[in-house]
């Protein structure tokens, strides 16, 4: 798991581990990027399925009620079956553009 953190935003990069290992690494450092805005690189891996991103959901959920971003990229899944309480996208340009528009969003308090 490789950390790169630029400015409010935590890249998290999958490197070896499974995503149950990786989740439960994330829940160990969550105090390391809490107040951050969060991108999970899964675009390493070959295969990612819906229960793997379902594996994020909790820490997820916690990250979003503290209005903070927490963004996965993927182009390894079918996007159409990802559940609404977390955000999938393709490509970690895509994910930067979730968090700037979740942050607009948030100053506007929508």
């Amino acid at each position: 798991m490789i950390f790169d953190k630029e400015n409010n935003t935590t890249l998290i990069t999958q490197e070896k581990s499974t995503i149950i290992e990786l989740v439960k690494k994330l829940q160990v450092t969550y105090p390391k990027f809490e107040n951050d805005n969060v991108i999970i690189n899964l675009s390493v891996l070959n295969k990612v399925s819906l229960q793997d991103i379902i594996e994020f959901l909790e820490i997820s959920n916690r990250h979003r009620r503290a209005k903070h971003s927490f963004v996965i990229v993927t182009d390894q899944t079918n996007l159409d079956e990802m559940p609404d309480e977390i955000m999938v996208v393709p490509t970690l340009k895509e994910a930067y553009d979730v968090i700037e528009m979740e942050e607009m969003e948030r100053d506007l308090g929508i």
